[in-house]
């Protein structure tokens, strides 16, 4: 088998189990399949992470990780679905990251992990086995892989920060509540 093969057969192999898992976590989220919360459980846990409104955060990381995932699976539109990814993962991290690297003391590894894979794929392209591919690379050209890259940096950098100054109002004490869930929230 060729070299050109091998890396086709390879990118195909990252699509779709990156993609696969992605796709099972966004759908935690957004169908409560596999043992997840569903949207409502979700949007409870990611107004107690710090992200509000919790319902708008919970569909959007739902979508970012489920549909990211599934057309990183198919290999369509694969900078965007990638980018997509990527942001999501970016959420995630800013969670884990207090408790360090590690997965198993609760750090961001594994999320890290996911979106590196997913920017990975966004960047070197599908290969031959995909959507894309069939399709001549209409949504796999250079003006989509920038676009999408900046505007999921510019969504998750917005995200993270609203979650961050959220987190901080929260911990302030004698702060007034203004209608955010955060605000005077004894921990």
């Amino acid at each position: 088998m060729d070299i050109d093969r091998r890396k086709d057969l390879g990118l195909l192999a990252l699509r779709l189990g990156a993609g696969g898992v992605l796709m099972a976590h966004g759908t935690q989220k957004l169908f409560g399949w596999f043992g997840g919360g569903g949207v409502d459980g979700t949007a409870k846990a990611m107004e107690h992470m710090g992200f509000v409104p919790g319902r708008q955060s919970a569909i959007a990381a739902g979508l970012g990780e489920a549909g990211g995932g599934a057309l990183l699976a198919l290999g369509l539109a694969t900078p965007a679905a990638g980018a997509a990814a990527a942001g999501a993962m970016a959420g995630a991290v800013s969670v884990h990251a207090p408790a360090g690297f590690f997965a198993q003391g609760g750090g961001f590894e594994y999320p890290a992990f996911l979106g590196f894979v997913a920017a990975g794929l966004g960047l070197a392209g599908p290969g031959r086995h995909s959507v894309d591919h069939f399709t001549r690379h209409r949504l796999d050209r250079p003006a989509v892989l920038a676009l999408a890259f900046a505007l999921s940096a510019a969504a998750a950098t917005v995200v993270v920060g609203r979650r961050t100054a959220a987190l901080a109002a929260a911990a302030a004490p004698g702060e007034v509540s203004d209608g955010d869930p955060l605000s005077g929230v004894d921990a």
